[in-house]
């Protein structure tokens, strides 16, 4: 029997979990939480495989909660209304989440991949990632990239670029290794620019630390020497943000 643990402070949000694991109570063995310290105590003692951990508990948070426990055996579900700053975090740990009012079929979606176990690979790190992205310490920021074998937590500034592949992307750091990611181009756009790159035509994000030199007939050299087209409706825009660097 698995054990999920529901860490929630709104009664009709953990209703709504336990409504939507009806269908699962023959192999899964639900516990309820209200606060901060109870979760901590019933993390320690039962163990669970599962935990779905609502961001803001009272006046704890579920940061808190990964804080003060030693037990992360668990794959990690966070419910969540929609705030940018803490959904942003969650896609560079690479941490499932889930928005209220919580969809059935996101839900569905985010228990499989639990019930998998996929996301227990590496979690202390992901953890780590996730905190240090909310934090306004100026830590070295990574970025948890999904692999066949777990996840591969890189260092945001040693990316040089990123390519599109329809709805595949490709990573590739300045050190020549490629990492091919299941996630369109849109999405790390989303991610990264706040953190020096710029999308220079719609199959090309680079990171404009790495840029050697660029030509007025529309292409960019990076450190590596790979050279990329700059789009004509990019250029102006491309120049300005190299000279803010």
């Amino acid at each position: 029997m698995i054990t999920a643990a529901i860490i929630e402070d709104e009664q009709h949000s953990t209703d709504r979990i336990l409504t939507l694991l009806e269908p699962y109570a023959e192999k899964i063995k639900t516990v309820c939480f209200t606060t901060a310290d109870e979760a901590i105590q019933g993390i320690e003692t039962l163990r669970p495989d599962i935990v779905f951990l609502d961001v803001h508990l009272h006046d704890k948070t579920g940061f808190d909660v990964l804080s003060g426990t030693a037990h992360h055996n668990f794959s990690l579900i966070f419910i969540t209304a929609y705030e940018q700053y803490a959904i942003k975090a969650f896609r560079f740990s690479a941490i499932d989440y889930l928005l209220k009012p919580i969809d059935a079929n996101d839900f569905k979606n985010a228990l499989q991949k639990a019930l998998d176990k996929v996301q227990q690979n590496q979690l202390d790190e992901r953890i780590g990632v996730l905190l240090s992205h909310l934090s306004t310490e100026n830590s070295v920021r990574k970025i948890s990239i999904p692999t066949k074998d777990g996840y591969s937590l890189l260092n945001i500034s040693d990316i040089a670029r990123c390519e599109a592949d329809v709805n595949y992307t490709h990573i590739f750091t300045l050190g020549g290794i490629k990492y091919t990611i299941s996630k369109p181009l849109k999405y790390f756009e989303g991610l990264l620019v706040s953190h020096g790159f710029f999308r220079i035509h719609n199959s090309h994000l680079i990171n404009l630390s790495f840029v050697k030199s660029y030509a007025k007939s529309g292409y960019v050299t990076l450190l590596d020497n790979t050279k990329l087209d700059v789009s004509i409706r990019k250029r102006e825009a491309f120049v300005k943000a190299c000279k803010r660097l």
